[in-house]
């Protein structure tokens, strides 16, 4: 049986160990995986620039130029994973019922392997009549993005698609994230002694109440059409050190999902506001707020031809698209930023950041196939 190349590339890079080292301490990291795309790039007659971002860390951009000038048309795509915590043979892709298995095969080597397949296609089928087509293949979108800023520090283009899975629907917005440390202090003592103690994990209680106050209030404001509401949550907390002491300290990890138009940095506004009022309200309350990192939402330019191009072109190709918005964020809001119109689109599957990950095998095949028709009616 004929194997489409493009699925057979798919296992290729499935195969591959690319854990990201940021989140999984001594993991593989990107190298192996861009060595692979980058050799992909260069037999299918592209021009390939290879660019440690970090030690071991390489972005691989692939450039396929038309034979007159024109506008340029990005695919990007990241090539990290999370860890594979639970799962007894995350690199070894497996083929069931219409879908492959395996770390990373939706998120989102099953879009790599789409954008890969079609600028394969596009230069082995005469080229582009006119303008660029860059193929980015990025690293650490799952921690802190490095792949993504310094793409966009050096390549810049006129619109792009990142091949996020979306069912094979165009995503034209995200949300952002900001990751909020909390801190309140107390004074270490005996336990049998509550007057020289003060207890900071009891005081982290206050705290928590009103941010359980917030979320309740975020989630009941008007949503945004495509994205819901913002909303929060505590993520990790810790403090104390033994059963008969009081703690003098407590830290509190919150992440705060934001929308399009949302003031930057709201997140931390909020905390801030909330230990000042604790503060008015007792004088011994101790506490602080910091922004750890943060990313901002994306939304693209309603008006941009990019949306409803790609949607008409997939429909063509057998998709039945829709116009959504993704609650995740992404790379599109780094190139959205340094001015490069972007949406999302990319196969269907399940499984994100669980053993049972996967992407659906027609999926990949449709998203190359509209890639390919989007670039030829962008270079027209």
């Amino acid at each position: 049986m004929v194997i489409d190349p493009t699925i057979r590339l798919l296992e290729d890079l499935v195969a591959i160990d690319s854990v990201n080292p940021s989140l999984v301490p001594g993991a593989r990291g990107e190298a192996e995986v861009a060595r692979r795309i980058a050799a992909e790039c260069i037999a299918a007659g592209l021009v390939v620039e290879v660019t440690q971002v970090a030690p071991g860390r390489p972005n691989v951009v692939a450039v396929l130029e038309g034979r007159e000038p024109g506008p340029t048309l990005m695919f990007c795509g990241h090539v990290d994973t999370v860890g594979v915590a639970g799962m007894e043979a995350p690199f070894q892709p497996a083929h069931y019922g219409g879908r492959l298995y395996g770390r990373g095969a939706q998120d989102m080597k099953g879009g790599v392997a789409a954008m890969l397949g079609a600028a394969r296609v596009l230069s082995e089928g005469g080229g582009l009549p006119r303008g660029r087509l860059i193929v980015a293949a990025v690293v650490d979108e799952e921690h802190a993005s490095l792949g993504a800023d310094a793409l966009v520090a050096t390549w810049k283009a006129d619109a792009a698609v990142v091949t996020e899975p979306t069912d094979l629907d165009v995503a034209v917005a995200h949300k952002g994230f900001q990751w909020i440390e909390i801190e309140t202090r107390g004074r270490a003592a005996h336990g049998s002694r509550p007057l020289d103690g003060r207890d900071a994990i009891l005081r982290m209680g206050r705290i928590l109440g009103r941010l359980e106050a917030l979320d309740r209030q975020l989630q009941a404001q008007p949503a945004h059409p495509l994205l819901g509401t913002a909303s929060l949550h505590a993520s990790v907390i810790a403090g104390g050190a033994e059963m008969s002491r009081y703690p003098d300290r407590c830290s509190l990890q919150v992440e705060r999902r934001t929308l399009p138009g949302e003031p930057a940095g709201a997140g931390l506004h909020e905390a801030v506001a909330i230990l000042d009022r604790l503060r008015r309200d007792d004088w011994e309350f101790e506490g602080d707020a910091r922004l750890v990192f943060g990313r901002d939402p994306y939304e693209i330019d309603p008006s941009h031809m990019l949306p409803a191009a790609l949607t008409r072109v997939a429909t063509s190709v057998g998709c039945q698209p829709r116009q959504v918005g993704m609650t995740f964020w992404t790379d599109a809001a780094i190139l959205g930023a340094a001015g490069i119109p972007s949406v999302l689109f990319g196969p269907g599957g399940a499984g994100l950041h669980t053993p049972d990950e996967y992407v659906q095998v027609e999926d990949v095949r449709l998203c190359r196939d509209t890639l390919v028709t989007l670039a030829r009616e962008f270079m027209r």
